[in-house]
């Protein structure tokens, strides 16, 4: 049985234009620079034929993994959902008890999850303390700076 993957129907469509990418832009150019490299003769010497083909395998590696995590992705929208307790999709705002530094995050899936853009991975130990919390509660993360207590100041879903 495979675990179906939460993930945000934006998550879900970033994750099919790269598969389209893949299999209709890049895996069509390394074809064809294999072709290329093979018409330049001895193949043993080829350094551009044996870098095509090393990307090519690259290129397959990665359509392979994104059609599996396609294939078992269950896409949730956050824009249906409502409520003041955290759950899978919420935007969620927090402070450090602390130091006063507030952060926002939307939890999603391990696979959209971009710390960058405020995304982050629902298997993620902040993601995992503020699951079933609602608005006023504090909760505790371990880090490698030692334990860090926070206060949960909103829950949103957009």
């Amino acid at each position: 049985m495979i675990d179906k993957m939460p993930i945000t129907p934006k998550g879900y469509e970033k994750l099919e234009n790269k598969l389209k990418e893949l299999k209709y832009k890049e895996r069509p150019a390394v074809i064809q620079a294999i072709s290329e490299a093979r018409a330049l003769g001895d193949l043993s010497e080829n350094a551009e034929y044996h870098s095509a083909k090393e990307k090519q395998s690259l290129i397959e590696g990665q359509i392979s993994y994104l059609e599996g995590a396609l294939s078992t992705a269950e896409i949730i929208d956050p824009l249906k959902m409502s409520g003041d307790t955290v759950k899978f999709g919420a935007t969620v705002k927090f402070v450090d008890v602390e130091t006063d530094e507030e952060k926002t995050y939307q939890i999603v899936g391990k696979e959209e999850a971009d710390l960058e853009h405020g995304l982050i991975s629902f298997e993620s130990p902040i993601a995992r303390a503020l699951i079933g919390k609602t608005v006023g509660d504090e909760f505790s993360v371990a880090s490698p700076k030692g334990t860090r207590d926070f206060e949960l100041l909103s829950v949103e879903y957009k």
